[in-house]
């Protein structure tokens, strides 16, 4: 069996006319966790569903490994799948959903039984084999229907909105036990389509972002968090301020902008930077200034919002006719609206982009 990474060569997928997925470009290496998020209607389904063999292709390429797998029917690709509604047969037990497509491969009965007992081990419902679907809570359905895609010892796992239908604490066991599960599988390549994206940022290696049916932007998780390439990958990866400031130098790693009266420095990740560009700041990494200090990256602003959330205060800012806002842990003397305080950030956690890209 060759390498089961995934590549889409100039993809492109149109419905009567309508473009749902335009010259996609993307590789996905062997072993890795590649998330594509973005808005509804972004074309992040149809590109899984492309690689299933769900749809087809207008023009471009897929392969999987080494294989060209463009015109090979869903059944010879060698990949398992999971959907948000679980998909289990409701008169069949869960071990008999397990099996069911080791069984259409018509696989040996004593490698059926040895890999529906590994895969619902592997998922911890060894206890659940004998009980319907309609006896399992939707996190323990969602744990079968991982087990039944993974029966097949496919190539590539594709997760389609896997944990949509799950509660917020029942995601949240599920994305663990998914890291988990690829810790103990590490050269299944997971495919993963999800409009979370605090899913997106604790699962996966890498983050593919879409909007319209382009892909927006690509990159480890870090790096779009940290470094975003446009605007609309900064305003969907988490939340961010930007802050229009215009350019005045770039020295190494590190870029000189002004706002208003004010000179500011932050990281500049990419080179061709000129008049006005947008200053990222992320609210956790924005703090208060005690009045008797003035550290590099101050800026005064007047505070318009206070909201305590229990575990931090959200405060909100007003500065030049544009917005800040921070987050902190709970303030005991949180300023009240109207009041002029003065902010702060390291260089290193904020970022130049440039203006009018995304």
């Amino acid at each position: 069996m060759d390498a089961s990474g995934i590549g889409f060569t100039g993809v492109t997928v149109a419905y009567k006319g309508a473009v749902a997925l335009d010259n996609l470009d993307l590789d996905v290496a062997p072993g890795e966790i590649m998330a594509i998020i973005g808005p509804s209607g972004c074309g992040k389904t149809t590109a899984l569903r492309a690689v299933a063999g769900f749809v087809q292709p207008t023009r471009g390429r897929i392969r999987i490994g080494a294989t060209d797998v463009t015109d090979l029917p869903p059944y010879a690709r060698d990949i398992g799948m999971v959907v948000q509604n679980y998909a289990l047969f409701p008169h069949m037990r869960v071990a008999e959903n397990v099996a069911f497509g080791l069984r259409a491969r018509r696989a040996p009965d004593s490698l059926v039984a040895e890999r529906v007992r590994d895969c619902l081990v592997m998922v911890g419902m060894e206890a659940y084999a004998d009980r319907y679907p309609r006896q399992l809570s939707g996190g323990q359905q969602q744990r079968v229907a991982i087990a039944r895609a993974l029966a097949i010892r496919p190539r590539v796992l594709l997760l389609d909105e896997p944990l949509s239908a799950l509660d917020a604490q029942i995601r949240r066991n599920m994305l663990g036990e998914l890291a988990r599960l690829h810790r103990d599988l590490p050269h299944l390549t997971v495919l993963y389509v999800t409009h979370d994206q605090t899913e997106a940022l604790t699962l996966a290696d890498r983050i593919a972002i879409m909007r319209g049916g382009r892909l927006i932007a690509n990159g480890t998780s870090q790096m779009l968090y940290r470094a975003p390439p446009n605007r609309f990958a900064a305003e969907f990866l988490g939340r961010a301020n930007l802050l229009a400031v215009r350019h005045e130098q770039t020295d190494g790693r590190f870029a000189r902008v002004r706002l208003g009266d004010t000179v500011l420095t932050a990281m500049a990740p990419f080179s061709e930077l000129a008049g006005e560009v947008l200053l990222c700041l992320r609210p956790h990494d924005i703090f208060l200034a005690p009045v008797s200090v003035q550290p590099a990256n101050t800026l005064h602003a007047t505070v318009t919002d206070v909201q305590w959330l229990g575990d931090q205060h959200s405060v909100a800012l007003e500065l030049a006719g544009q917005v800040l806002r921070l987050v902190s842990t709970p303030l005991r003397d949180p300023p009240p609206p109207g009041a002029v305080v003065a902010v702060h950030f390291a260089a290193e956690d904020a970022s130049i982009i440039p203006e009018g890209t995304g």
